[in-house]
């Protein structure tokens, strides 16, 4: 039970986090996470997306979606294969990540703790 309870402060401070990246940027953690995924790399297909933040490939498409309506992410074909469709950071969508790594925004002390940062 003890772990239980460890787990459900944990999900309690992610979800704290989640509402103050909403509030300040209007974004969804899995957005910021996709983000975050594209950032570290060029590009990434729907599926390698979906690996990456641990999602179904419904709610992937759902989290990319939202990304480009917001303007920080565009779809571009494949080079070698055109059918396949990879997905990158648009100029808005990099400096939003920049912004975000670089914010004050507070975390509960056992998230970071739980993350590394204390």
């Amino acid at each position: 039970m003890e772990k239980m309870c460890k787990i459900r402060n944990i999900y309690r401070s992610i979800i704290s986090y989640e509402a103050k990246l909403q509030k300040r940027y209007g974004i969804c953690l899995n957005e910021g996470m996709l983000l975050c995924s594209l950032l570290a790399t060029e590009q990434l297909s729907s599926g390698e997306i979906a690996a990456a933040l641990g999602l179904t490939a419904s709610n992937t498409s759902k989290v990319i979606s939202n990304a480009e309506e917001k303007g920080f992410v565009s779809r571009t074909l494949g080079k070698h294969d055109r059918r396949q469709m990879y997905f990158v950071l648009t100029d808005r969508g990099r400096e939003l990540i920049y912004t975000i790594n670089n914010d004050e925004i507070t975390l509960d002390e056992l998230l970071e703790k739980a993350i590394g940062l204390e």
